[in-house]
Parts: C-alpha cells; sequence; structure tokens
C-alpha cells in the first residue's frame, strides 16, 4: 500500500510502498477513505516531540472495515469507523474509573517478539504512530482504537472527528464541564480551537471570546459561535479579555500549544476560572504562573484528547453533525491526495487554513 513515511525530522514526508500486516484476535484492518492533517503531525515532523523512526504518520481518520480478527466483538466488515488515537485496554486503572483517554497499556500494541503491523518494502520494521498511522491506504488497529458510526455520515467530515474535533469539544464537555452562560475564552482559532468554539456554543455559553494572531479568523471564529473576536497581534489579549468581561472568564482554553499562550490562558480568568490547555507545549518548555493568582481559587490543567470516552462520544457528534449542530463542512479547507501531504503541511505553517483533509480513492 501507498503511506506518508517520516525517515528523518525536518525533512518532510515521503510517499512509499509499505507492507501491512493481517489481522491479530483484537485486530481491525481498515480501508482508509479521509485522513485529516492535524498540526500534531507537524510536531513529531519538526522534533518537537520525540518519536522513532521510521513511522507512518496521520492520526485524525475514518474509513471502512475490510477484515476483523477472531476475537473483535466492537466493528464488523463494512461498518463505516472513526479511528481514535487513545486506543484503550479497557480492564486498567485508568479505564475502570472512567479516564480511557488516559490509558497507555501495551494490550493495544503487539509484542516486540510479534511480527510488526508495518514495515517497508524490504521487510524492515516500520513504526505505527499513535495507534493508527492513517497517511496510508490502509489501518491495522486495535478493535478499542475504532468505532463504528452511521452509514450517511460523510467520511471525510467524520475523519475530522477522529481528533481535532473530539479534542477541542471535548475539553468543553468533559475537562472543563462548560455550563450554559458561562463566559469563555479560546486562544488560537485553528482546527482544535474552532472545535472548542463550537463546542462551548452547544454547551450554550453565554459569551465565547475567540483569539488569533490573524485578522482573516475574526468571520470563521464567529461563523462557529464566537461572540467576540480578538485579533492577539494588535493588542494585549489578557487586558482585552478583563476589560470586556470585568474580571475575566470562567473557562479559557489554549489551543496553540505555547508557553506564551498558556500563561495568557491563565492570565485572563476570573476568580474560581479554569484555563484548558489543549495545545502541545514542545517538550523541555514550562510556563511561569503567578503564586498569588492561586489565592484567588483559579486552577490551570491538561486535557488529553478531549477526555473522551470515544466509543460514545463520536456517535453522537455524528449526530450532531447530521442535526446541524456541530461545523465539520466549514473546518474543510482543502481536500488533497496523499502525495500533497506536505503542501498540506507548509500551508498550515502559514496560518493559511483551518484543515486539509487527504481523501483516498475509494
Amino acid at each position: 500500500m501507498k503511506a506518508a513515511v517520516l525517515r528523518e525530522v525536518g525533512k518532510g514526508l515521503n510517499i512509499e510502498d509499505v507492507r501491512i500486516g493481517k489481522p491479530g484476535p483484537h485486530e481491525v484492518l481498515i480501508r482508509t477513505a479521509a485522513a485529516g492533517v492535524c498540526h500534531s503531525d507537524l510536531h513529531f515532523m519538526e522534533g518537537l516531540y520525540p518519536f522513532p523512526l521510521p513511522a507512518v504518520l496521520g492520526h485524525e481518520s475514518a474509513g471502512v472495515v475490510e477484515q476483523i480478527g477472531s476475537e473483535v466483538r466492537t466493528v464488523k466488515v463494512g461498518d463505516h469507523v472513526i479511528t481514535c488515537l487513545s486506543a484503550f485496554c479497557g480492564h486498567c486503572e485508568y479505564c475502570l474509573t472512567g479516564h480511557m483517554s488516559l490509558c497507555v497499556s501495551p494490550d493495544t500494541k503487539r509484542d516486540k517478539d510479534e511480527e510488526p503491523r508495518l514495515s517497508s518494502a524490504t521487510g524492515s520494521m516500520m513504526m505505527q504512530y499513535l495507534n493508527l498511522s492513517s497517511f496510508a491506504e490502509q489501518m491495522l488497529i486495535h478493535e478499542h482504537a475504532c468505532v463504528a458510526i452511521r452509514k450517511d455520515m460523510p467520511l471525510d467530515r467524520a475523519a475530522l472527528i477522529g481528533c481535532g474535533v473530539m479534542t477541542g469539544v471535548g475539553s468543553v464537555f468533559h475537562t472543563a464541564g462548560v455550563r450554559p452562560g458561562e463566559t469563555v475564552a479560546v486562544i488560537g482559532c485553528g482546527g482544535i480551537g474552532l472545535a472548542a468554539i463550537n463546542g462551548a456554543a452547544i454547551a450554550g455559553a453565554g459569551r465565547i471570546i475567540a483569539i488569533d494572531m490573524s485578522p482573516s479568523k475574526d468571520n470563521l471564529a464567529k461563523h462557529f459561535g464566537a461572540t467576540d473576536f480578538i485579533c492577539a497581534a494588535d493588542t494585549d489579549a489578557v487586558k482585552e479579555v478583563l476589560e470586556m468581561t470585568k474580571g475575566g472568564v470562567h473557562h479559557s482554553f489554549e489551543a496553540v500549544g505555547m508557553t506564551k499562550t498558556a500563561e495568557q490562558a491563565f492570565g485572563m480568568l476570573k476568580r474560581g476560572g479554569d484555563a484548558t490547555i489543549i495545545g502541545m507545549i514542545p517538550v523541555g518548555q514550562s510556563i511561569t504562573l503567578p503564586g498569588p493568582a492561586f489565592l484567588g481559587e483559579k486552577k490551570i490543567q491538561g486535557s488529553a484528547m478531549g477526555s473522551n470516552h470515544f466509543p460514545v462520544d463520536m456517535p453522537r457528534m455524528v449526530d450532531m453533525y447530521m442535526a446541524g449542530k456541530l461545523k465539520l463542512d466549514e473546518m474543510i479547507s482543502r481536500r488533497v491526495k496523499l502525495e500533497q501531504v506536505n503542501d498540506a503541511f507548509a500551508e498550515m505553517k502559514r496560518g493559511e487554513i483551518a484543515r486539509s483533509v487527504i481523501v483516498f480513492d475509494a
């Protein structure tokens, strides 16, 4: 099969022929229909997060089940599915206490003495990326890394739910627990930030302030549910939020992955507010916060894939889209072929688009 392979940090992806194995007892072979081009992949491509190479990248995807292992009970051949990188085992402490997105059990991977799921054309091992490797014509994954959805859902839009939308909306619903009437600020209006804005609107937030360096994101953010927009390139965003809300917001969401914006997210909180860091702050970087602010019961927290329960959450999000509540059509800026993946990442770095989606031929 054709796949986009990262062999060296900073060198882009190579389109190569890659071998894929047969499903083990709890594994599923999926024909990839669409894969979103997510900023998280870029972090690994640029070396901000280390990962063993060579690897097939991609982690935001949807497709159709082609084969299943002998013990698979969650999906069947022909099912349309959304994948999720936070594969879960179902029996560890995190899973049993309802924190499936934190599961890191080795049970969802193959043992080192087993044949690898992916290998090069010459037979050498190739690393599977974030349990998925969806920049490829097929995926071989654990059954607890995908969920079946209704077949009238367009798969190019379903793919977005697999990471960016689940992360953004989930951080609002699950991690922060936004309630009707509360005030929200979202820093960064890329795919995840737009999903957080959309999620806050669905949750009934009374005021949603979108913040981005690009003034062109104003209308887009408001289309997703923002009531206000601040161009951070022109003003002090923290000062603006504090003045607009007369003291700060109940919830802030950082969807950029920078030290400065994480500190800003905390700085724009009202007393008792919480800042949720969704973005991936590079390895080795730290944030600095004013100690006295904690006397106002302000909180800062992380969010892993929207604190999801994806086998339940994702089908519900599909229903939200089909009902016109979840905005996915507007999030796709371009549909591209696998061979155009490096161009899509270049556009992402320039901040020109919300999301590119790789669409595979049927």
